[in-house]
C-alpha cells in the first residue's frame, strides 16, 4: 500500500474545491469592483442565458438547484430587471426564460470580469499548457459523468 501523497484521490477533489472556490472568490471580487452583486448560482443562469432562451427547469439543473430555488432566483433576477419569464406556448406550467436588455449590458460586463479572472487563473502558462490542462480536465470531468464519457 502506498502512503498518503499529494497526488492522492481525496487531494485531487480538495484541489479541483479550491480552484473552483478561488476562481469564485477572485469572480466575486471582480464583480463588486464593477458594482455587481450576483451569487454563484446566478451567474450561472445569466451565463447560460447569453446563449439564448432556456425554460426554468434547464437553469435548475445548469446551477445544481432544486426548482423551488431557480424559483427564488429568477424573482431577484427578475427584480434587477435582468431576465423576464413567458408562458410557453401550449403548455400553460412551462415558462421561457431570457435576458432583457439590461440583462444582456450586464452579462457584457459580467463576461469581461470572467475573461479576468481567467486570464489570472492561467498566467504563467503557456498555450499549449493552457490547452493541455483544459484537455485533461475534460477528461476528468468525462471520466466521472454517468454515461462515462
Amino acid at each position: 500500500m502506498q502512503p498518503a501523497g499529494p497526488h492522492t484521490a481525496s487531494s485531487l477533489g480538495i484541489l479541483f474545491r479550491q480552484v473552483r472556490d478561488a476562481m469564485w472568490a477572485r469572480m466575486a471580487d471582480e464583480l463588486e469592483r464593477q458594482g455587481h452583486s450576483l451569487t454563484f448560482s446566478q451567474y450561472i443562469a445569466l451565463k447560460r442565458l447569453a446563449h439564448g432562451v432556456a425554460g426554468a427547469s434547464e437553469l435548475a439543473r445548469a446551477a445544481d438547484l432544486n426548482p423551488g430555488a431557480m424559483t427564488r432566483l429568477l424573482d431577484r433576477l427578475e427584480e434587477k430587471g435582468l431576465v423576464r419569464r413567458r408562458p410557453v406556448a401550449g403548455d400553460r406550467r412551462a415558462i421561457e426564460v431570457e435576458l432583457t436588455a439590461e440583462g444582456e449590458r450586464i452579462w457584457s460586463e459580467v463576461n469581461r470580469c470572467g475573461a479576468r479572472v481567467r486570464a489570472l487563473a492561467m498566467q504563467g502558462l503557456s498555450a499549449e499548457e493552457r490547452a493541455e490542462l483544459t484537455r485533461l480536465l475534460e477528461q476528468v470531468r468525462d471520466n466521472l459523468s454517468p454515461s462515462g464519457s
